[in-house]
Order: C-alpha cells, then structure tokens, then sequence
C-alpha cells in the first residue's frame, strides 16, 4: 500500500519529507524495522523508543511516526503526530485490512478465569471442527500450533498482525484474553469484537489502577467496545455470581446473556459432582437440561466452562453439540492440572495469584484431600501489596504452607514473604526466598496420599527477576523433578 493511502484519514499530522512510498510493514519495534516497514516511535515506561530511529534509518526504513521532529540522517518521511501509538493502530488495522471484521472475534476479561475461559472456548471450536485462534497468556495458537508470547494482550501492532495471521489461516474465529492493563493502554484499539465475556472481578493490581472502581472501569471498556450497531448480532455473556456483573449490563446495547450457579441465571449448572479428575453437572438452559461430562475441577472451573460453551453457541453452533465435544477436551494447562497421576503424591499447579483464586483453587482440592494439604504460594514484585496479607490467610487453610517470591522483579524477595506471613493464622509454614528451592522443600516433606499445590505461576516459563531480566523457571519441571527423585518415576516423552 502507498503511504500516502494509507495516512489519509490521519487529520493530525505533519509530514516532513515524501510520503509517496511503498509500505508492506509496520512495526514498533526497531529490531524488525526494514525497507518496507513504518517503524512508529513511542515513549515507555523504561525507554523511548525514539532514539532507535536513526538505527532504523540505517536498516532500510523509510518512514517514521514519531511525536517530535528528530534529526535523522538519511532518505527517511518523519510524520509526527499528538499520539503515536493510537495512530498505530490505525495504520496496522488498514494495512491489514482490519482483519478483526473479517473473524467471528471473542474478547474475554476478569481477574481469574480468562485464560481458562478463552482456551476452553477454542478447544470447543476446534472439537467442532472450526478453525480458530487463540491470544492470551499461554501464546498464541493457530488451530493446533502454538508459540508463546510475552503479554496476556500484546502491544496493539502486534495484536493486529496476530488477527491477520489468523484470518490467512483460515481461521473463522479468535478468542483473545483481554486484561485491563491492555484495555487501558489502548492495545486493543480498532479490534471490532462480537462477543464479550466477564469471568469476575476482584481485588488485583491496583498498583496500575489505584482503585477496584477504575480496575472495574478498565474491565467495562470491552463491552462498550462491543459498539454501538445493533443491525449486527453481538453478545455480552455475564456471570451473575459475581456483583460486577450489574454494572456491565449498562455500558452496552447488545443482548446479555447470564450464567451462575449460586445465583439466579438464565443458564445455570446444577446436581454437581466431582471427582479430582473432572465434575459432571446438569446444564439447566432456557432450552432444556443438558448433562455435562468435563475433565475440569472446582466450581469456578464450571462457571468458566458454561461461559466458554455459551461463547461459541452464540456465534451459531448447536447447544447440544456443543455440550456433547465438553467431554473430550483436554485440562487447559496450568490451570489446576494434575501432573502424572502415576505418583503417589497430588502434584498440581494452578495459575492462582490473587486471594480469591486461591480460595476458589483450595475450595476445589480440598474434598479430594486423602492426608496433608501441602500449598505453596508466591507473591509478585512491584505489585499491590494490600492483597498479600490477605492471600496469606487464605494459604492458611492448608496444613502447611510455603510462601515464596513470584516474578520479584526489583522487590527484596524476603520482603515478598514476609508480607505474605502477615496474613498466615497458623505457624506451620516456612518462606524460601527461591521459589525453586521452595517446590524441593514441599515434595521433600510429602509423603504418599498427601496433595502438593503449586499456586502463582501454572506453566509460566521464566521468574521476573532484578533488572526485569527473565531467568527460565517452570514448577511443573522442578516439581516433577524432585518428585521423581523421591518416588520414583520417569516423565513422558512430552
């Protein structure tokens, strides 16, 4: 595309040099920029990403949007503008050919469940036989091939070339986990969603947003971006076990959908039973009663599946059908999963960080509890610490507790455990200022029946640690490791 094409509905500009140039890329990142490309400059956080522009220049680039005239040596267009980013995303979603309005598009958000939700509603399309995408905390995935990502939601760039991926695939639909940090930040603009998904909301990273009212706020921004033309067939899919869920019945035009299983709803799940390697239940809906087989645990894993099932029947599948795939789905990993039921111990990780979470995790273990419930938590650094004393208790449910940093980034490690300490109600606990040597301390003190949890991480692949630099950790492998040292055992081929 010409970039001159391309910029035209770009009012707010000023042009030094010729855009009569031909554009196949756009980038925010410098490291990729090339003849070709439009690298846009932006301010961070942590760096400025202004000073790569001559570098770029250098590479071949040939056009930059940038919020400042610079001096640039070379045959380079700078188009400055108020906000680079925003105009970005409008640059990537027509150069691409807005490939969100070309994808039956799903967006899910809450504190927890997001991950679990979204996965769940891609593994369905895919037991029906649709292609589909997923974006979100565990990478990005394309019907079955998966590489994994940084960000729950990327930089909005990214984002959109990732829809476009999906929409070269053939993919008919792209499920995509939406955190609030994403929404506030404006990386999901110019993404057209069909339907919108609202797990719950509880007390988390008020560090970035300072109160649960502009955390909630933050969350609401993707069903108003559902839009407002109500010729096209949109839904907004709710949990009424959850207060918040009120609220987002005002900020949108669309018709709600609500499911629960504590509160009245229009699909609920009732007559529940467990086991610690899936749940029956009855999907009582406006339409009849369908039986549910699911390989997932815990009532928060129900609410999370009927919100999935209902994502994809209302972009047209068949209820029953969709019901009836439920039963051959895989666990979503890391996500209260069972690591090779062949020990004599319960080994289980789960992506638990907030107090709730981990109520709803403990909940969901504690009747398949034989002996000891061994819990190991960890708190992340440069977050809100008014949720760690908390968090604390809630560990304390279980006969004994290892709290251990999480992704500590420049926090004190020691400091991360002793907030968590606060919080604990009984003294049998130990803190480690390794989460590694922490997993080796609770399989060192398991015995055979008792039940190891893994909370914080699920398959995270790294630890966060000084300097921001991510050092490769997974408790899976760790876990599994010293468990097989003690037991016994091998680990399968994958």
């Amino acid at each position: 595309m010409n970039a001159q094409e391309l910029f035209q509905h770009i009012l707010m500009k000023q042009v030094v040099g010729t855009l009569d140039r031909n554009i196949d890329d756009i980038t925010t990142d410098s490291r990729t920029a090339r003849q070709g490309s439009i690298f846009v400059a932006s301010k961070g956080y942590t760096v400025d990403s202004h000073r790569f522009a001559q570098d770029v220049v250098n590479q071949g680039c040939q056009v930059v949007v940038v919020s400042r005239e610079l001096e640039l040596e070379g045959d380079v267009t700078q188009v400055i503008v108020p906000d680079t980013l925003r105009v970005a995303s409008h640059l990537a979603h027509r150069l691409y050919d807005f490939p969100s309005q070309q994808l039956t598009t799903i967006g899910v958000t809450g504190t927890n469940g997001k991950t679990s939700i979204a996965t769940m509603v891609h593994h369905i399309f895919r037991k029906l036989g649709k292609g589909s995408a997923y974006l979100g905390t565990n990478g990005f995935q394309i019907n079955e091939h998966v590489t994994k990502g940084q960000n729950t939601t990327p930089e909005t760039v990214s984002l959109t070339k990732k829809l476009h991926e999906a929409v070269e695939a053939d993919a008919k639909a792209m499920t995509l986990e939406v955190s609030s940090h994403g929404l506030s930040l404006g990386r999901l603009s110019g993404v057209t969603f069909d339907v919108a998904i609202f797990s719950n909301l509880t007390q988390d990273h008020l560090d970035f947003h300072g109160t649960m009212e502009a955390y909630g706020h933050a969350k609401s921004l993707l069903f108003s971006q559902l839009g407002q033309d109500v010729s096209k067939p949109k839904y907004a899919i709710v949990n009424n076990d959850d207060a918040f869920s009120e609220y987002l019945k005002t900020v949108t035009p669309y018709e709600v959908i609500t499911y629960g299983i504590e509160q009245e709803a229009q699909f609920m799940a009732q007559n529940i039973e467990a086991i610690l390697q899936g749940v029956t239940f009855d999907f009582v809906t406006p339409f009849g009663t369908y039986p549910v087989k699911s390989p997932y645990v815990g009532a928060f894993n129900i609410a999370n599946l009927m919100a999935a099932m209902l994502g994809v029947w209302v972009t047209g599948e068949d209820l029953e059908r969709v019901t009836q795939v439920v039963e051959t789905l895989e666990p979503v990993e890391g996500r209260l999963e069972v690591l090779d039921p062949s020990l004599p111990i319960d080994l289980i990780i789960d992506y638990a960080h907030t107090a709730d979470g981990m109520t709803k995790l403990i909940d969901a273990v504690q009747p398949f509890v034989k002996q000891k419930l061994i819990f190991l938590i960890g708190m992340a650094g440069e977050r809100d610490l008014t949720k760690t004393p908390e968090m604390g208790r809630v560990a304390s449910r279980a006969d004994y507790v290892i709290l251990t940093p999480d992704n500590p980034a420049n926090d004190d490690p020691k400091m991360l455990t002793a907030e968590l300490a606060k919080g604990m109600t009984h003294d049998n606990y130990v803190e480690f200022t390794d989460r590694a040597e922490g997993i080796r301390h609770a399989i060192d003190v398991a015995e055979p029946g008792d039940t190891v949890v893994l909370a914080s991480k699920g398959r995270e692949p790294f630890q966060i640690m000084a300097g921001h630099v991510k050092v490769p950790h997974r408790d899976d492998l760790i876990g599994l490791e010293a468990a097989y040292a003690k037991f016994g055992g091998q680990p399968d081929e994958n």
